[in-house]
Order: C-alpha cells, then sequence, then structure tokens
C-alpha cells in the first residue's frame, strides 16, 4: 500500500505576473483573497539594469493557474492597468 502522501505534487509554485502599480497589486490581492486563491509576493532584488523598486511578482499554486489568470485579466481589462504575465514555474529553492 502506498500512503496517501505520495501522489502529492510540492514545489508547483508558478509566478503568474509582475506588478508595478501599488493600486493593481491591492486589487488583485483582494480579488485573489475573495475566490480563496493562496498567492504570496515575491519582491525581486534590483539588479544595476533592472531598477524597477516597486515591481513584485504574485507567485499562486500551478493547480489554480487558469481561475488567477481569468481573474487577474478581468481586473487589467476593467481598470486599463498593465500587468505583465509570466507563467512559467517559480524558481524557489527551499533546500
Amino acid at each position: 500500500m502506498q500512503p496517501l502522501y505520495t501522489t502529492l505534487k510540492v514545489n508547483n509554485e508558478i509566478e503568474l505576473c509582475e506588478v508595478s502599480d501599488p493600486d493593481c497589486k491591492q486589487l488583485i490581492e483582494r480579488a485573489l483573497l475573495k475566490n480563496r486563491i493562496s498567492y504570496y509576493i515575491r519582491w525581486p532584488k534590483a539588479s544595476f539594469f533592472n531598477r524597477k523598486k516597486d515591481a513584485c511578482i504574485i507567485c499562486i499554486n500551478d493547480n489554480v493557474k487558469d481561475a488567477a489568470e481569468e481573474i487577474v485579466r478581468g481586473i487589467c481589462d476593467e481598470s486599463g492597468y498593465n500587468v505583465r504575465f509570466i507563467l512559467k514555474r517559480s524558481s524557489n529553492n527551499y533546500l
């Protein structure tokens, strides 16, 4: 018999989008929470060539990618904010 937990997929976070407007970030956060989608925000370090200090990346679980993308696109279309979608695996090294 296999335990139940061996079939679970771990480390399946994806980078959903990059947001540079704080108002847009707040709207996205509220919409994700309202729809019970867990997320975390990653603040990339500013490099010499990339000096965007207020840009953040919203990361979500891969299982809810379609619903979260639909929510964010709805917010962008409704409010006119500029959001860059990334939609790739997050490169987090936990160990």
